[in-house]
């Protein structure tokens, strides 16, 4: 089986969660037989292509004829979008400050005509200012990707609303079928005060969809009961983890001291605010504890003003934004590793962290719940009991090793592979389903 897959991101520049699941899916479905062509805005050459083919879309010189091109539709509904707020996810305030200057300062304005399009465009590949003009524009490329590939591909996955035009653009110049992954909806980033356009977007790609596939029940059920689709084209297949192949040396720890590790964006969604207030009830209770945060986002001056009007700033330390082999080393060094998202469709981190013989403490409103028995789960909004699965850990040896053993053995069986068997059954499906 041949795919065409079109993603936003892969390792090793990754903003978030997206790229490395990419990556962990693609060589999973390359040992179940399934060839994978991944096409991504902007590639830079060093991507691991051993078990894929990478198209980099800023080499793909797209000529525009409405009549052909499959995403008239698509050009239509975008061309008075202009973005100029942070919507999107998996970026940094700082981060936007930086891309929107640069956009502002190149002169560069939003299309005003279709020839506008004739034209090679080179993508930035980010989370910036012109997010919704590159999103537009990679439909079409994404049309004209499937027009050179015509018969080198049985199926055709989108990953997250990002891609789901660029999905519907090759859907109608290919024919082929159509399965768009959900990894994360506008109510996981925004909760109910939800941002219309990404809302529009996401509707229309699962709605073109022949299947989708959620990363957990909980957001199977948001996008049968939010987004109108029928149960019976939208299948669960839950993410898993890839174990590094080389695993290296512990890092010098340097303290004593007991590491407990927040990692993830520091958002709203990702309930960093609750981990600061566990943190502060635990340090009443063991002083020698210290407390990482890694990551960044829109409320983290918020959580250094919280941390120091809590007086502990002097157990807190801010990494910032980690990836590739710093999170590996950071998850070495930690005693206990907490996940207290408000929505979290699925959540690798806490897998990353067991793979690493890290016990781990998640909320319940995560969908790695629903496949992980060996992690202590509490609601996000409870930081008494939070506080207390904490102290535990780092207070009773017995529990702690416990729940690291019993956990990687549970990890060890959540492979790629295994999912990725289950993807290309949901090909088969969305196959099967266009044929009737």
């Amino acid at each position: 089986m041949r795919v065409l897959m079109f993603g936003w991101e892969f390792p090793p520049h990754i903003a978030g969660g997206l790229g490395t699941a990419c990556y962990g899916m693609t060589r999973g479905l390359a040992r179940n037989d399934v060839d994978v062509t991944f096409v991504m805005p902007r590639a830079y050459g060093d991507e691991d292509q051993r078990f894929v083919h990478v198209v980099n879309a800023s080499d793909v010189e797209a000529i525009y004829k409405s009549t052909e091109s499959g995403a008239d539709d698509i050009l239509k509904k975008m061309s008075f979008i202009h973005i100029d707020s942070n919507m999107v996810p998996y970026i940094s305030p700082e981060e936007y400050a930086s891309y929107h200057d640069e956009f502002v300062k190149s002169g560069r304005k939003v299309w005003e005509t279709t020839d506008a399009w004739s034209q090679r465009y080179t993508f930035s590949g980010k989370y910036g200012a012109n997010l919704m003009e590159e999103v537009a524009r990679y439909a079409v490329v994404a049309a004209q990707v499937a027009k050179d590939l015509e018969g080198q591909f049985d199926v055709i996955h989108a990953h997250d609303w990002l891609t789901y035009f660029a999905g519907i653009a090759a859907k109608r110049v290919s024919g082929k079928p159509l399965v768009v992954h959900m990894h994360a909806t506008e109510y996981d980033r925004s909760g109910e005060n939800i941002n219309t356009q990404t809302y529009a977007i996401e509707r229309a790609g699962m709605h073109a969809a022949d299947m989708v596939i959620a990363v957990s029940n909980l957001t199977r059920n948001i996008v049968i009961n939010k987004y109108g689709v029928p149960a019976d084209r939208v299948v669960t297949v839950h993410n898993a983890v890839r174990f590094a192949e080389n695993s290296g040396e512990a890092p010098e720890r340097g303290v004593e001291d007991k590491i407990v590790t927040f990692l993830g964006r520091i958002t709203y969604q990702k309930g960093p605010d609750y981990f600061v207030e566990a943190a502060a009830k635990v340090l009443k209770r063991v002083p020698n504890v210290r407390f990482v945060m890694a990551g960044s986002g829109d409320m983290m001056n918020h959580v250094i003003r919280r941390v120091a009007r809590l007086g502990i700033a002097d157990r807190f330390h801010f990494t910032g934004f980690l990836r590739g082999e710093d999170v590996h080393k950071m998850f070495q060094l930690s005693d206990v590793y907490i996940m207290p998202s408000v929505s979290e469709p699925f959540g690798i981190s806490p897998l990353e962290a067991m793979r690493s013989n890290v016990p781990v403490i998640i909320s319940k409103q995560s969908g790695v719940a629903e496949v992980l028995d060996y992690a202590v789960k509490v609601d996000y909004w409870d930081v008494d009991a939070m506080a207390d699965a904490i102290y535990g850990l780092i207070t009773y040896p017995a529990l702690s090793k416990m729940f690291a053993e019993k956990g990687l053995e549970e990890v060890t069986g959540l492979k790629w592979n295994n999912a990725a068997a289950k993807i290309k059954a949901v090909y088969e499906q969305a196959i099967a389903n266009q044929k009737k």
